[in-house]
């Protein structure tokens, strides 16, 4: 089989990136923003190829390879010439080979929706944006803000795609997830993975390229916690998968504050460590609503492993830290009024309910808990984004 259509694109824009290094070699700064376009898209081929199509992996590693050393080459013009023209020239070759084969069976759109996991995209963009507000003190440029809600929405897709494809397993023993497309067979795992990789290299493209590349370290950072850390170790050998692996789904909101500002300062500390308390009780009480999926899938999630009562022992903490903590970054001067009155109100509500779930672990209960946490982190972050326009 041919590569699929995503490795194929990244395929083409690397081989027009490499080609414009190697042409703008006297221009400074374009050329080096040339090379962080070039070298993702190539690292999507050649992590694509090892896994997927491993006949065209000497080819897409060595053009990466020779990237990578006329890069190390600087010190002598005439070797960091040759080698750029020889990663051009292998990057040519590798794409070609990639449009060699069968066809790939197409696959619908509505599927490549469904893997990038779009309710949860959502409130991570939301996050996002907000971190992007704050960081601005205000209203942030339009274009930046575009362009970074874009890729950051890239690179939550594309680590989405990737958990699909690495959690194929799990799906098809649970009821709630046994349907999605790789699990279901709708789509295969060798295009969920190229999918993947290629709206990842996208995102850093252009967060590097439009934004800035803290901004793109950090959405890659995100992208790789989630996979490599989260989905590839936490979530099947401990309890507390969740509570470090939320770290993960921290991270967009330190996008949108270095996206604004360039750098990390106490605001965007409270902004991650907000959602990463946050995490642990939100999922918590899903966890208890699907315990028998987990348990069916040998999942070590908490209401398995320690029982419902630790659960929600456990969520009741984690609530009050988390309120405890949205309230301190009006102590520092960081917010005002509007946000504090709303931290107020919706931390007073969350408590209320956890307390309710402490009591009687009903479904019930774990229900209007996992609901409510959802609009508790909207509403809370559209508060931080607010809080500049109130006098």
């Amino acid at each position: 089989m041919r590569a699929g259509p995503w490795l194929r694109l990244c395929g083409v824009g690397a081989t027009v990136a490499v080609a414009l290094v190697v042409a703008s070699g006297e221009l400074g700064i374009a050329h080096r923003a040339l090379v962080l376009v070039a070298l993702p898209l190539l690292v999507a081929m050649a992590l694509g190829t090892w896994f997927a199509h491993r006949r065209l992996f000497p080819v897409t590693s060595a053009a990466l390879v020779l990237l990578l050393a006329a890069l190390a080459s600087w010190w002598s013009p005439r070797l960091h010439i040759a080698l750029a023209g020889a990663a051009a020239a292998a990057t040519v070759i590798a794409t070609a080979r990639l449009y060699r084969g069968e066809r790939t069976r197409p696959v619908a759109w509505r599927d490549y929706v469904t893997l990038t996991k779009p309710r949860i995209m959502s409130l991570l963009l939301l996050t996002g944006a907000a971190g992007m507000f704050v960081g601005a003190k205000g209203v942030p440029a339009g274009g930046e803000f575009a362009a970074t809600m874009f890729g950051l929405g890239l690179a939550c897709g594309g680590a989405s795609a990737l958990n699909h494809v690495l959690d194929r397993d799990l799906d098809r023993s649970m009821k709630r997830t046994a349907s999605r497309p790789v699990a279901d067979g709708r789509v295969s795992p060798e295009l969920g993975l190229e999918f993947g990789l290629a709206l990842s290299a996208l995102s850093f493209v252009l967060l590097a390229s439009a934004v800035n590349v803290l901004t793109a370290s950090l959405a890659l950072v995100g992208n790789l916690f989630y996979v490599l850390v989260y989905t590839r170790w936490l979530k099947r050998s401990t309890p507390q998968n969740i509570v470090i692996g939320g770290a993960a789904g921290a991270v967009p909101p330190l996008v949108g504050f270095a996206a604004a500002t360039g750098n990390l300062t106490l605001p965007a500390l409270f902004l991650f460590l907000i959602v990463f308390f946050w995490t642990p009780p939100h999922f918590w009480a899903l966890a208890l609503l699907i315990k028998r999926d987990y348990a069916a899938a040998r999942v070590p999630m908490l209401p398995v492993v320690r029982g419902d009562r630790e659960t929600a022992r456990q969520v009741l903490l984690y609530t009050v830290v988390l309120v405890a903590l949205t309230l301190v970054p009006v102590l520092t001067g960081t917010f005002g009024a509007l946000y504090l009155a709303a931290a107020a109100l919706l931390g007073g509500w969350f408590l209320r309910l956890a307390v309710k779930l402490l009591r009687s672990t009903t479904p019930a209960h774990a229900g209007a808990l996992f609901h409510y946490s959802l609009a508790y982190l909207a509403l809370l972050f559209v508060a931080m984004a607010a809080d500049p326009f109130v006098l």
